[in-house]
């Protein structure tokens, strides 16, 4: 009979150790579960809150400069999503049963060794930082970098990646960045030269410009100011130039001087003064 009754309680301790591992794994799969969901979570309201602080220093009665609140706004949310992924796999592992605490002296260690060895991360991370807080450019701005230009489209901690206007994206290491041409700071200027044939009233075609300019300024959002029409800038063997300048919106001078090209050579044409190429 006892032997019945332990064979009996070994069976019943065998189900409830079984059970208890079962229900630790469990709970062990909802914990991680949580944690991660928790931490996207985390990682959405704060991009939010952050996107709220820069919309209310851009409005506010203290005015911070939107393009630089933009930039300094995405690399703060890159650096909180980096800490909270990187305190969320910490915590995921502790639910696996690692110990953390030679897990970071581990890291620790190769954190230094890494350190001394990527000398390049650490130039790239510092020079970021300086081309943010003073404010060489931001997300959005037009800039050459060497021989790439395009639109930025982000500012990391790292890199920084440029579109350029046909659709390639560059991604430059901050540290190689050692000269920058920004478009996007003041307005642009638009130079115009007119080729009229020699014969033609420079009069009149002076006059036919300066209505044709006063239309465009009317009725164009990019024109910033009055345009200039300076006159005779070259005489040559079978024509002249005649030179307008306008200042446009910071990269619109190309679109402004398309738009320039055609409304000027219509008007031309129906003057009866032939132009030159």
């Amino acid at each position: 009979m006892s032997e019945d009754m332990e064979v009996y309680a070994t069976e019943i301790l065998d189900w409830l150790k079984k059970h208890i591992l079962i229900e630790a794994v469990f709970w062990n799969i909802i914990s991680i579960i949580l944690i991660y969901v928790g931490s996207r979570i985390l990682i959405r309201i704060t991009n939010k809150l952050m996107s709220h602080m820069v919309i209310h220093k851009s409005r506010g009665p203290i005015k911070f400069d939107v393009r630089r609140a933009n930039t300094i706004g995405k690399l703060i949310n890159n650096l909180i999503s980096y800490t909270i992924n990187f305190i969320t796999v910490l915590m995921i592992l502790g639910q696996l049963g690692l110990h953390l605490g030679p897990l970071l002296a581990g890291a620790g260690v190769l954190g230094l060794a890494i350190g001394f060895g990527a000398q390049s991360l650490v130039k790239d991370v510092i020079t970021g930082f300086f081309i943010i807080f003073e404010d060489q450019f931001g997300v959005g701005d037009v800039i050459q970098i060497d021989q790439f230009k395009g639109t930025v489209e982000e500012i990391g901690i790292r890199v920084t990646r440029l579109k350029s206007w046909t659709g390639e994206v560059h991604i430059i290491p901050n540290g190689n960045i050692k000269q920058v041409t920004n478009f996007s700071v003041h307005n642009s200027l638009a130079v115009v030269d007119v080729s009229i044939s020699y014969e033609s009233d420079v009069d009149k075609a002076t006059r036919i410009l300066k209505e044709v300019m006063t239309e465009l300024y009317e009725n164009s959002d990019n024109i910033m100011k009055e345009p200039e029409v300076l006159g005779v800038q070259m005489i040559g063997e079978t024509d002249l130039k005649l030179r307008i300048i306008v200042e446009c919106r910071p990269n619109s001078q190309g679109s402004v001087t398309r738009i320039m090209n055609a409304e000027l050579k219509r008007r031309l044409d129906e003057n009866g003064i032939k132009m030159r190429g």
